[in-house]
């Protein structure tokens, strides 16, 4: 996929998701059958998923963002409470804890990791948290041995947001496969996608049916004897049609996964090769075991210009992106009396991470040609 007529390279976007034939062909079949919505193949999609997480209760939804804050929700999270989460995500991870009326509360990363630093949790435990929501960033999965021992000793509830996570492992074990809440995203640029989507993969402890009545508008019963509502809920279902896109893309999982192992591993070799570490360009760990390569993120040399950088290698024809700015700095969360130099890590990594291109269809030459092109982006500008 290197060139589109022999010669001229072809743009490589950050990411594409990759969808057969087989599915494609379901979605014409389900759109001619009448029934789009939820409907049977949203229940197999949960079936499937289910199997893939050892068997506990999941549910699937039209997006990972609602899927958190059903979760806050279903764990009582509200007024005067707080969430403690980290600054470099996604700003839905936060915003979901501002719509269930409770309070954000960051930690700041481990700048190797980029993930929350467990290690600081403890210090921002105060009488008011209820529960602990860390981010697998990229894929790479936090340390959750410390984070649910903590959580143990302090007696709080934990939410992953695993959005990004889905077929990471820790310690041999799916991620989603074990301890409490989760919530996975099938955005297209996922792993695996539904179009839009997500599943809650619940514990125990915690009711589907209730998850259920939060995911459309609080029904209790709709049946030929009247109906019945008894919360607020929402409109938050995910359709057939996409759910059987998410249900083809879950039998290809292991394939996108195999592929975008060896990719990072070929980033690895071209930057070894061009020796971009030398000259200042901050890798992901190549030893994190467990990690399903969702993205590629290099952390650029301070005295460059993220923007510059990016607009010079789309010029070559080579996409890119920003994952993530630091929650906190936003208009909103500032309004709320966050403040730059806070969470220094997160805004040093946030002010200057950069997403590189990684996903199945890409080919080894594509890693090289984007190695090649950011070496001379950085060579133009002098590192």
């Amino acid at each position: 996929m290197t060139a589109n007529d022999g010669q001229t390279p072809a743009f490589l976007p950050f990411t594409r998701p990759d969808l057969d034939e087989e599915t494609i062909a379901g979605v014409v079949e389900i759109l001619r059958s009448g029934w789009i919505t939820t409907g049977p193949w949203n229940a197999r999609f949960e079936q499937a998923l289910s199997e893939f997480f050892g068997g506990r209760a999941v549910r699937a939804f039209n997006s990972g963002t609602v899927t958190m804050e059903i979760a806050l929700r279903m764990l009582g999270v509200g007024p005067g409470d707080e969430v403690i989460t980290t600054p470099l995500s996604w700003v839905a991870t936060a915003n979901v804890v501002l719509a269930v009326g409770a309070r954000p509360v960051f930690v700041d990363i481990d700048p190797r990791t980029r993930n929350i630093d467990v290690t600081r949790v403890e210090a921002a435990i105060t009488a008011r948290t209820k529960v602990l929501l860390p981010v697998h960033l990229a894929g790479l999965p936090c340390d959750l041995d410390a984070l649910y021992a903590l959580a143990a000793r302090q007696g709080l509830r934990v939410l992953e947001d695993a959005a990004q996570a889905i077929g990471s492992s820790w310690g041999g074990r799916r991620v989603g496969s074990f301890g409490d809440y989760a919530s996975f995203s099938f955005h297209p640029n996922k792993n695996i996608t539904s179009i839009e989507g997500g599943c809650l993969v619940l514990p125990a402890d915690a009711d589907p049916a209730l998850a259920e009545r939060y995911r459309l508008q609080g029904v209790r019963r709709f049946d030929i004897d009247g109906m019945d509502v008894d919360l607020v809920g929402g409109k938050a279902n995910l359709t057939d049609v996409a759910a059987r896109v998410g249900w083809g893309q879950l039998q290809r999982l292991q394939e996108f996964h195999a592929r975008r192992q060896a990719l990072a591993q070929a980033y690895f070799a071209s930057f070894a090769r061009l020796e971009l570490g030398a000259r200042g360009v901050q890798l992901p760990p190549r030893d994190a075991a467990g990690t399903n390569w969702h993205m590629f993120q290099v952390v650029l040399p301070p005295q460059l210009r993220r923007a510059d950088v990016m607009q010079a290698l789309r010029q070559r024809g080579i996409g890119s992106g920003v994952h993530y700015p630091p929650i906190h700095l936003f208009s909103l969360y500032r309004a709320m009396g966050f403040a730059p130099g806070a969470f220094p890590h997160a805004e040093r990594v946030g002010a200057a991470i950069l997403t590189l291109p990684l996903f199945p269809a890409m080919d080894d030459a594509d890693v090289d040609r984007v190695a090649r092109e950011l070496s001379a982006v950085l060579r133009e500008s002098g590192v």
